[in-house]
């Protein structure tokens, strides 16, 4: 039995009756060496500990495990078939624990990272790279997410973290640093009065219809990127809903309604039929890594640093 079932406290219940850690170690090891001096010598006990052991477990169990004599020790009938059912049973939980301890602590593996849109892919094809280089061992494995994947992606664990738009305030995900933070602009249909202009303000939206989010994306962010009202109260009319951002870009361009957008759009997202207008008085739209809190392992705290890493250094 390897170290890491050794240091967890496990019990197991058979017929009713709960066999702690070391009295199933005792047993199976026994079992296997059949030899009181090796069994104690593995287990780093004394001899007398495990002969105890295994008395104190014939006594719970009504019949002997054991044949000894001075010359071999034997399983009898009834314990070689408690070895054979309970033996696997046991190498099984210690291995999942191996794999829990390697999933939390270990740096080697694969880490599946997601993005939505073009910008954050070349971000975080980035950040892989600079990962990869100071982590040999691990590798990662980038895959697209549309707007309505995303939150599902990481709450059902298809990937382990993912590079996205600020805010996200909910429980059961966290969020790292602020990595790439960029002017919000909207993106408007190219016939519209607004594209004959410079800029706009955010008391602009009131004169034109917003597209919705997917509602799989956090209230937080739709609240954020698709107010319901300008700074002065003014109400905001929304418009349909997209899955995709192509889709989104679509239903502009078709005169449907517009969009607050990155200006990394007008480079990775240019159109004849969409136009893209500065919002002079919008705060910055902010990108960074997200992922479950109860998915914080040392790959993921490792990419995220590497992330970062790199957004200084550029």
């Amino acid at each position: 039995m390897g170290p890491c079932a050794r240091i967890v406290k496990l019990e197991l219940t058979i017929g009713g009756v709960m066999l702690e850690r070391h009295e199933l170690e005792a047993f199976l090891t026994l079992a296997e060496e059949l030899h009181f001096g090796r069994t104690a010598e593995r287990l780093r006990v004394s001899t007398a500990r495990i002969s105890q052991t295994i008395a104190k477990l014939e006594r719970r169990a009504g019949v002997p495990l054991f044949v000894r004599t001075s010359r071999r020790v034997e399983l009898t009938a009834v314990g070689r078939r408690l070895a054979e059912e309970v033996g696997p049973a046991w190498e099984q939980i210690g291995a999942a624990f191996a794999r829990a301890v390697d999933t939390g602590h270990g740096l080697t593996g694969v880490l599946r990272a997601a993005f939505v849109g073009a910008a954050a892919g070349q971000l975080l094809a980035g950040a892989a790279e600079s990962f990869r280089r100071r982590l040999p061992g691990c590798d990662v494995r980038l895959r697209e997410a549309q707007m309505v994947d995303l939150m599902p992606w990481l709450r059902d664990g298809q990937v382990d973290l993912a590079l996205g738009t600020f805010p996200i305030d909910e429980p059961d995900i966290a969020t790292g640093p602020v990595l790439v933070s960029e002017a919000r602009m909207l993106a408007v249909p190219s016939g519209h009065a607004f594209a004959r202009r410079t800029s706009i303000s955010l008391e602009d939206l009131a004169r034109v219809k917003l597209l919705q989010l997917p509602d799989t994306l956090p209230v937080t962010l739709r609240a954020d990127r698709t107010p319901s009202a300008t700074p002065a109260g003014r109400p905001i009319e929304p418009g349909p809903s997209a899955a995709t951002f192509n889709e989104m870009l679509t239903l502009i361009g078709a005169g449907q309604g517009a969009f607050p957008v990155g200006a990394q759009a007008r480079r990775y997202y240019a159109r004849p039929d969409v136009a893209y207008i500065p919002i002079s008085d919008a705060p910055p739209l902010r990108w960074g890594l997200l992922w479950r809190t109860d998915g914080a392992t040392a790959r993921v705290r490792a990419f995220a640093q590497a992330a970062h890493d790199l957004v200084l250094s550029a």
